[in-house]
């Protein structure tokens, strides 16, 4: 009882300043700051449509999505999703037990949007969480029919384009697979490419038929990058050294 008494005016006192938080408000706390770490996360300069950036959303350990508004993260104020969370604490001074709450925040995702950006405090809505299917496989890049299908040219003969043509057509590729042909110096070049989107390294495939000599390969990853040629009919035909 006397340590409670001595107690008593530091608690009313600290009360007073306004420096005491009750166990909600720091569990709001924790929750908002899930939402802001959400955020960071999604941030990126990469356009992503808004099914890309609920998806993404969706699979933070934490976080569920509610609602996404916008079209694209580089059009207009770019995407807001609603998100909610949860956070706990415990403050000895009120509670018995921790306390632990569910709010709501938005989030907005779009390249002007600051780093950390505080999340917005919003009422949930009366919904349950979306669901977002998976992302569409992309075709795979044939490289060992490409390989078998090309034709083998003695070292002495001629290259025929038109004969590498047939090959290609022959695998039957699909339609999302884009295909170069050029011939230089006796030689043919192939590219089979998949779009990128300006950011991450590009999918695709090199072929040279010569003389003597059928290769398909990959290009390094960062020949892939973009504005690095690497996934180029040119360097099919005369591929850039590999980098160090």
């Amino acid at each position: 009882m006397r340590r409670l008494l001595l107690l008593a005016p530091l608690l009313l006192s600290a009360i007073g300043c306004g420096v005491v938080q009750s166990s909600a408000d720091e569990a709001t706390d924790a929750a908002r700051e899930v939402a802001g770490s959400a955020g960071a996360r999604l941030r990126s300069e990469r356009p992503r449509t808004a099914e890309e950036v609920g998806r993404s959303a969706s699979g933070i350990d934490g976080v569920e999505v509610l609602r996404v508004t916008g079209t694209s993260t580089h059009e207009g104020d770019g995407i807001d999703v609603v998100v909610r969370t949860s956070g706990s604490a415990y403050n000895g001074w009120f509670d018995v037990e921790e306390v632990t709450v569910q709010r709501c925040f938005a989030v907005r995702v779009s390249p002007t949007t600051e780093w950390r950006e505080e999340p917005r405090d919003v009422g949930c809505p009366d919904s349950p969480p979306l669901v977002f299917a998976p992302p569409p496989e992309p075709p795979r890049l044939p490289s060992e029919e490409l390989r078998a299908g090309l034709p083998r040219v003695p070292e002495d003969g001629r290259v025929d384009e038109a004969e590498v043509r047939r090959g290609l057509a022959a695998l039957d590729l699909h339609p999302a697979i884009r295909t170069e042909v050029k011939t230089d110096g006796g030689r043919v070049g192939v590219l089979l490419s998949l779009e990128g989107n300006g950011f991450d390294a590009q999918d695709c495939l090199l072929a040279r038929v010569s003389p003597g000599a059928t290769e398909v390969w990959v290009p390094p990853r960062i020949q892939r990058m973009p504005g690095e040629g690497g996934c180029t009919v040119g360097n099919a035909l005369d591929p850039a050294p590999p980098p160090h």
